[in-house]
């Protein structure tokens, strides 16, 4: 049976943080759910930096339908979950079902894979405190009010709990993830 991986999202996620992930699991054999707030198509978003700008600036990216509603999930049918940025952890870590879920994996000691504006929603369910993660270099302080030592680096790993600063660290990222995925839930 092949093992499955769950992506927890929602609109206005950033599209890179979703599809890459996704595409590149299930090249490695995965089998891979979108999970959302709701079964629906998601408008999802581009993240970039422009000369002048303080900060990223947001444009619409890519649309996908989610496969399952969080209230739909069983947690116990997957090995692992991925949990993108985006704005999207802004609003999500105020969903019970998703906290319920994620809660689950961490309870359980499944790996978990976070980048960017993700560690926002394992921050909301306290499973931060003692662990040393990096996220999005703007929510260094957000990491250490959760109780983690923020690592400014492309992958920090964790135990089981992967996490990455953004997009960009794709590669470092994924490369992380999938040495503990092969050791924790390999592809059957």
């Amino acid at each position: 049976m092949t093992a499955k991986i769950l992506i927890v999202t929602g609109d206005a996620a950033e599209s890179l943080e979703v599809l890459y992930p996704y595409q590149r699991l299930r090249e490695e054999g995965y089998e891979v759910d979108i999970a959302a707030p709701a079964r629906k198509k998601l408008q999802f978003v581009v993240h970039d930096f422009e000369p002048g700008f303080d900060t990223y600036t947001e444009k619409p990216g890519y649309t996908y339908q989610a496969d399952l509603a969080f209230s739909e999930v069983d947690p116990g049918q997957y090995a692992a979950v991925v949990i993108p940025g985006g704005r999207a952890p802004e609003y999500l870590r105020n969903d019970p079902e998703l906290r319920k879920i994620l809660k689950s994996f961490f309870d359980a000691d499944k790996p978990v894979a976070q980048i960017c504006h993700g560690p926002l929603l394992t921050a909301a369910i306290g499973s931060l405190e003692g662990r040393r993660v990096t996220s999005y270099p703007a929510l260094e302080l957000d990491m250490q009010a959760a109780g983690a030592s923020f690592q400014d680096q492309e992958a920090v790993v964790d135990g089981t709990l992967v996490s990455s600063r953004a997009w960009p660290d794709h590669p470092s990222w994924m490369r992380a993830f999938l040495r503990v995925l092969r050791e924790k839930a390999p592809v059957a």
